[in-house]
């Protein structure tokens, strides 16, 4: 079992293939455009080929969907990625393995991440209970 913190963010899928970056958003729209700061990112990791799931968010920020950062215009180039899986390297699919191994190879994509990309905080575990009580305390 894998307990991650939940941001208020925008989904994203990130993909690299080569010199081209593309990142979508739920529903399938291309905002590549308006994350300059994942882009540059992405572009200067060594693999060439890999698909990232993750979200879109400006740390720190504390807000509602409504008045979030991320909408267009609005904080655009501090915007980051919040990486929680990897779906694809250097061609290989990897949906298919177990998500342990999966946020292994991720943690390897991102060992020596540039600002921009970075993977999301994670506990393996029964530790549900104690994981929820922390996070009240901490007014998630």
């Amino acid at each position: 079992m894998v307990h991650e913190i939940k941001y208020d963010g925008y989904r994203l899928r990130l993909k690299r293939d080569g010199d081209r970056v593309r990142l979508i958003i739920k529903g399938g729209y291309d905002w590549t455009k308006r994350f300059p700061w994942i882009v540059e990112a992405a572009l200067k990791n060594r693999q060439k080929q890999f698909v990232i799931d993750g979200e879109a968010i400006v740390r720190g920020w504390t807000a509602t969907r409504t008045s979030t950062p991320c909408t267009p215009g609005k904080h655009n180039g501090e915007v980051e990625m919040l990486a929680f899986d990897i779906l694809a390297l250097d061609g290989d699919d990897l949906r298919d393995l177990p998500l342990s191994m999966r946020k292994t190879n991720l943690q390897r994509l991102l060992v020596r991440r540039p600002e921009g990309i970075f993977v999301s905080d994670f506990e393996q575990g029964e530790i549900g209970p104690d994981l929820f009580r922390k996070a009240r305390e901490f007014g998630f």
